[in-house]
């Protein structure tokens, strides 16, 4: 087993874990990592994004998780930051550490029951989950403010799936395509090749994100 199927089990064993303390009866999962274990997104991701899905105290929830990691792992960091909640955990079972970040703001997210499930684990976790819908308006802003390329990869894995785009005005529109116009060859060949299969690294290589650039374009009609 490799390093990002260990990671994975990994994940898995602390949603298992936010499962049985109840923690995730109040937040809700997203980001690639969601997107990789309720929908097969055909890359790698590293850490654990949570959304708040009810008004519970944003000490409350890093004090719960702080009392049970404990027992079983190494916390390596474990903040109140800003924008969000974080934790980061070391196991002597798995090669990397793994992060868990829960943003603090409270919002009306569109959510769905999903089952978080990997071929590397022999656990399923029933969560609230990200709809596509919202996924897709997550990542269109990822990528507008912080310009990574695994953005404009994960909203054409979702935009496959058969997902529109949500109503755009112009200047989203221009600031993604600019964004997506930056990415040199290294982004594809070493950034996002890391996290993906050699076949499609190759595909990327050579084609970039044509299919999202058109969608893209598509929305100024």
């Amino acid at each position: 087993m490799d390093l990002f199927e260990q990671h994975e089990r990994f994940e898995i064993e602390i949603l298992d874990a936010l499962k049985s303390i109840r923690l995730l009866d109040s937040l809700i999962f997203g980001g690639g990592t969601m997107l990789r274990l309720c929908h097969e997104l055909n890359r790698y991701s590293a850490d654990l994004d949570l959304w708040k899905a009810v008004n519970i105290s944003d000490e409350q929830i890093l004090e719960k998780m702080e009392n049970y990691f404990k027992k079983s792992y190494e916390i390596t960091d474990a903040q109140l930051k800003h924008y969000t909640i974080l934790m980061e955990i070391r196991s002597s079972r798995y090669p990397k550490r793994l992060k868990i970040e829960i943003r603090r703001e409270l919002k009306e997210w569109e959510f769905e029951d999903k089952i978080a499930f990997s071929p590397y684990s022999n656990r399923q976790v029933l969560l609230k989950g990200h709809t596509l819908r919202q996924t897709l308006k997550n990542k269109i802003d990822a990528l507008i403010n912080r310009g990574e390329i695994r953005d404009a990869f994960d909203m054409e894995f979702i935009l496959r799936q058969g997902e529109p785009f949500p109503p755009l005005p112009e200047n989203k529109i221009k600031k993604a395509l600019q964004q997506i116009d930056g990415f040199k060859r290294r982004d594809f060949k070493v950034t996002l090749g890391s996290v993906i299969e050699k076949g499609l690294r190759d595909y990327y290589i050579k084609n970039g994100f044509n299919f999202l650039q058109k969608k893209l374009s598509n929305e100024r009609r």
